[in-house]
This record gives C-alpha cells, sequence and structure tokens, in this order.
C-alpha cells in the first residue's frame, strides 16, 4: 500500500435502497479523488438493490460487492471492513450523497495532520418534504462542532460525528476496534470509541455530505435507533470516561430523560443529588432520591453535573449560571440532551 498517496476505503452497507441507491453511487463515481475503493455489502435486500450494485461494479474493478452473511449494519461494516485494502477508511449509507471533494479533502487533512486525527466536514439534510425543527437544529449543532472543534464537550448530548462524513487512518480505526462490538447505536458507539482512545477531530468548514431524510430511514424506524438507546450508551460512556468518583454527582432535570437517567444511574449503583427549578417538587422523592433546589449545585464541594434539559433556552439558562459559578463544560457539567 502506497504512503504517498494511500487510497481510501469507502464502506457502504445497503438494504432495500433502489429509490436511492444510483444516485449514491454516481456521487462516489465522480470524486475528484480517484484512488478509493468501495466495499458495498448488500444486507439481504428485497428490492433490486444487488442487481444495481453488480451493476455498478461490472463498470468499475474499483467497486466490490458482498452478500451479508448475518443481517445487520454491524455485520455488513465488518464484511466490508474486513475485504478492505485501503490505508484510510471512511463509510457511506446508500440514501446520502457525497459532493465531488469530499474524499480529496478528508484525506488532505489526515494526510497533512497525520496519525491520531479523526477528519470530518460540514453536513446538509436534503429530503422531498419539509424538514422538521429538530433535523435543523441537529445540522446547525453538528457544523458549530465543526467551526469551534470542540466536538467531544458535547459527545453525551447527540452523536457529534455523523456516521457517513469521516475518514480515519486505518492503524486508527483498529487501535479504535473498529467495527468489533455487536452496540447498537453502531455509529454512536464507534464516535465513543474515538474519543476513548485520543482521536483529535479535525473538520473542514466546507459541507462535504448530503444527509437525507425520508420516511424509511432507518433512525426513524429501526429500534437499535430509539432514544433510550442512546442513552444506554451514554450512561455507562460517562461513567467510564469522564465520571470522577470522588467528586459529588448531581442529576438536573425533573422531566422524562431526567427520570430516565436517574433510573440509570440508580441502576448502576451510583450515588447522585436531584435538583431542578419546579419548587413544588423539592422534597419529593422517585427512585430514593429527594429533589432539591438548583442552588444545591453550588453549595457542593466541586460536583460533576449531568443536565437532562431539553430546551434550547434552558439549556442556555443552565449554561450561563454554572458558567458564572466557574464550572467548565466537558469537565464539571455535560448536557445529556
Amino acid at each position: 500500500m502506497s504512503t504517498i498517496d494511500p487510497k481510501v476505503s469507502i464502506l457502504l452497507p445497503v438494504y432495500n435502497a433502489i429509490p436511492f441507491l444510483e444516485e449514491c453511487l454516481e456521487s462516489i463515481m465522480v470524486q475528484s479523488e480517484q484512488n478509493w475503493e468501495l466495499l458495498a455489502v448488500n444486507d439481504f435486500s428485497e428490492d433490486e438493490s444487488g442487481i444495481i450494485l453488480r451493476t455498478y461494479a461490472a463498470k468499475d474493478s474499483r467497486i466490490k460487492v458482498f452478500d451479508n452473511t448475518e443481517k445487520g449494519i454491524i455485520p455488513a461494516l465488518r464484511l466490508a471492513y474486513s475485504n478492505s485494502s485501503g490505508q484510510l477508511i471512511t463509510r457511506m449509507d446508500a440514501d446520502d450523497l457525497m459532493v465531488p471533494e469530499k474524499l480529496k479533502i478528508l484525506k488532505q487533512i489526515l494526510l497533512s495532520k497525520g496519525r491520531g486525527v479523526l477528519a470530518t466536514g460540514k453536513v446538509k439534510y436534503i429530503a422531498e418534504h419539509t424538514l422538521g425543527g429538530g433535523y435543523q437544529r441537529y445540522e446547525a449543532w453538528l457544523n458549530r462542532l465543526v467551526d469551534n472543534g470542540n466536538h467531544f464537550q458535547e459527545i453525551y448530548r447527540e452523536c457529534v460525528i455523523p456516521s457517513p462524513c469521516w475518514m480515519v487512518w486505518r492503524q486508527d480505526l483498529d487501535i479504535c476496534k473498529a467495527f468489533e462490538p455487536n452496540i447498537y447505536p453502531e455509529d454512536y458507539d464507534l464516535v465513543f470509541r474515538f474519543y476513548e482512545f485520543g482521536l483529535k477531530p479535525v473538520g473542514s468548514d466546507e459541507v462535504l455530505h448530503y444527509w437525507r431524510d425520508h420516511d424509511s430511514r432507518s433512525s426513524r424506524n429501526d429500534p437499535h435507533y430509539a432514544n433510550q438507546q442512546y442513552f444506554k450508551l451514554k450512561v455507562p460512556r460517562f461513567l467510564q470516561l469522564d465520571r470522577q468518583p470522588e467528586r459529588p454527582l448531581v442529576l438536573w432535570g425533573a422531566g422524562k430523560k431526567g427520570k430516565l437517567l436517574a433510573s440509570m444511574l440508580s441502576q448502576k449503583e451510583q450515588k447522585f443529588r436531584w435538583v431542578c427549578n419546579s419548587p413544588s417538587k423539592w422534597g419529593h422523592e422517585v427512585y430514593g432520591v429527594p429533589f432539591e433546589s438548583t442552588k444545591t449545585v453550588d453549595l457542593l464541594e466541586n460536583p460533576q453535573v449531568i443536565i437532562a434539559v431539553g430546551n434550547p433556552e434552558d439549556q442556555e439558562t443552565i449554561r450561563v449560571e454554572l458558567e458564572e459559578l466557574g464550572k467548565v463544560k466537558g469537565r464539571d457539567y455535560f448536557f445529556f440532551c
């Protein structure tokens, strides 16, 4: 494998992608970076996705097609990765589009910065319908992270790296255990491992990837991507990576997500104080923990605070309040939604 002009391996799981697959493949074919290979895995599609993949493979030897032997996106990624030969690894979703310069820009980041870097860029949603406010806020938030480079300070809020918009050196992906864990959501789990093993996100300020929203998207329909599954990742990862057990732990928020986090912390036998802004709840117990005033945070010595408040305006108020107390995001306080 050349170290002067390393090949990019693109991993592409495919399941029932006929409405969008050809457009996706065409966006790869027209990349300005031409030293790539595409490892496409047909994941038991019930439509003609496999036929489309093999038609393209017959026209371009850089495209290699495999049939999955075990249903699911993680086995598909493992199969694709095990057959890849590139020194640079990225992935793609069969309903999305690459901008023509995507591979070139991500590759140049890695070539210029060297090992230990996670190359990424900005994304834009595309859809035939009007996007909901949540999607628009998520897109804007992801792109702000690229601008400020503080991805991992926000890692417990949402997945901070869009799954089809990253590229890493093969050696770094192997250090991060690649696609070995059987944990969903697999993209979020992988980003936690990028964080755990110290990869540094470096982002392009250009939009590199068009993320397609449609009614049959896995993130809308697959139970692996339900909101509770994300929390099942967040809590143990926080306890592993950022929790300092000698410091008091505070949970801020008495709503549905706050109660879910409280349940998970209780199951992990984690002691915590529980604060909220509703005086009518103070003194009442849930899971054996009484609600207290948010002023408790200032009274405790060097606490860590996890925040389960979803309203953006309330989040900003809490952020200002904590920073006035000298608290630092990603060290002293963490947004979980």
